[in-house]
């Protein structure tokens, strides 16, 4: 497929990275000649210097003959231009932008985005996917990664296994005898940095990272067992009311009547701004790094520390320092990938990756057959993938024992209307059920073959 992307910064080199990676035809289009320079020589991709919403510009990265474009640029503004122009010229087929500002996002305007107006096929709300990210890991603080699928029927869940856990060095097919009913399937393992996808004789060790898929309803249970602690976050500290820190205020004073939220904000015009926008919130103008500000916004008895400042440094720091003050949970946004190594020794119990978030956002709509939804997890060394057997489906018909699924790959829940089916070697896949499936990224090309639409079907 040849891709057009706008914009050469976090997410557009990451978006670049993932599709170069599986051997597509990768264009990166901006107007800084440095980023340019640096993409093109790290990654199998052609960089264009110019403006991505200008049409010779277009025309040079090679629009006339292009399947998508995918404008993720800075500015709202370009973005919308770029599918404009994209499909007013040049007749790209799917058009995708990020648009931050959530007054083009509102229900009046709704008409706005349509193919004899502005012809996008597909938006993408950062403030929103990485709100909403946050707000799950809130309910279920135990887990450093929560995803829902199947109309949120399913949650895949991550979490590590630590020393005291009840579960650990016991084989996984001995789970379903020890917990007949639990709805939920471990479906990867990370071990000393490498993934893998567990078989029923294979054992969770202490220090491991899992990955789970749950039914809805048994995501406390299943982290019960784990020996995590599960309970929803009520006391909560936001440092930071930018877009995604007054989106999570917003929905935890609705979403959640026993929510206590305090905010800390150093810019004081912003402060002023979201003490006037949110209701039963309090918030507080002062610096995140203090600890006196940080006392008095109740950090030391707080549930849930959560740093969503636009400066990474101020998150991770503040965090750290939140955990020593006392708070139960500490999580941090983190946008640049400089500071991956040193993560993991700061004690902090969660990171939320805006880049990641949307990258999985686009696969969604980049990957071929049924598919439903993706997220990318361990920096694209796996995905979960929710797609639709068709009657075409290789799956279709047959007991999953005797499907012969490839290596490196692991379904967690069959979805059939409103029941999460349990996936042993019994179950037989029908048609239009829809498949929650673990796959390591060598293997998401199989996955989609399982499911793609073939000339049978029509």
């Amino acid at each position: 497929m040849k891709v057009l992307i706008c914009g050469a910064g976090q997410v557009g080199f990451g978006i670049a990275e993932r599709l170069a990676r599986e051997r597509n035809d990768v264009t990166v289009v901006d107007t800084s000649p440095h980023l340019i320079d640096t993409i093109a020589d790290t990654l199998d991709v052609r960089g264009i210097v110019g403006h991505g919403s200008h049409p010779d510009t277009l025309q040079r990265a090679g629009a006339e003959d292009a399947d998508m474009i995918i404008a993720v640029t800075l500015h709202d503004e370009i973005n919308m231009m770029a599918c404009q122009v994209a499909h007013s010229l040049f007749d790209i087929p799917t058009k995708i932008a990020r648009v931050r500002a959530q007054a083009y996002r509102d229900p009046v305007w709704q008409n706005m985005f349509t193919r004899n107006h502005m012809p996008i096929d597909f938006i993408i709300s950062p403030e929103v996917e990485v709100g909403e990210s946050v707000l799950r890991r809130l309910a279920f603080p135990g887990a450093f990664e929560t995803v829902e699928f199947a109309d949120q029927k399913t949650t895949v869940i991550g979490m590590s296994c630590n020393e005291d856990c009840p579960v650990v060095d016991t084989p996984l097919s001995q789970l379903s005898e020890l917990f007949p009913d639990l709805g939920a399937v471990v479906v990867g393992i990370v071990r000393e940095g490498r993934v893998f996808v567990p078989h029923g004789t294979d054992q969770m060790l202490a220090g491991d990272d899992v990955y789970l898929v749950a039914a809805r309803g048994q995501e406390e249970r299943t982290l019960g067992l784990f020996g995590h602690r599960a309970q929803q976050a009520h006391r909560i500290v936001i440092a930071g009311a930018g877009n995604i820190g007054l989106y999570v205020a917003r929905y935890l004073e609705e979403r959640n009547s026993r929510a206590r939220v305090n905010l800390i904000e150093a810019d004081r015009d912003r402060a002023v701004f979201a003490a006037e926008t949110l209701k039963r919130s309090v918030v507080l103008h002062g610096n995140a790094l203090d600890q006196a500000i940080q006392r008095e916004a109740g950090v030391d008895t707080a549930d849930a520390f959560v740093a969503l400042t636009n400066d990474d440094k101020v998150n991770l720091l503040s965090s750290v320092l939140a955990k020593e003050v006392g708070a139960a949970q500490a999580f941090s946004l983190v946008i640049s990938s400089t500071y991956g190594p040193v993560q993991s020794g700061l004690g902090i119990d969660a990171f939320i990756n805006p880049r990641v978030t949307t990258i999985s956002t686009i696969l969604r709509h980049f990957r071929r057959g049924r598919i439903r939804g993706v997220h990318s997890f361990e920096d694209g060394a796996a995905e979960v993938i929710e797609a639709e057997a068709l009657e075409t489906s290789p799956l279709v018909g047959i007991p999953l024992r005797d499907a012969n699924l490839p290596e490196g790959m692991r379904i967690g829940a069959v979805v059939r209307g409103d029941e999460v089916l349990h996936p042993d070697g019994d179950l037989v896949i029908v048609a239009h059920d829809h498949i929650v499936i673990f796959a390591l990224a060598e293997r998401v090309r199989d996955v989609e073959q399982l499911f793609r639409v073939s000339l049978e079907f029509f």
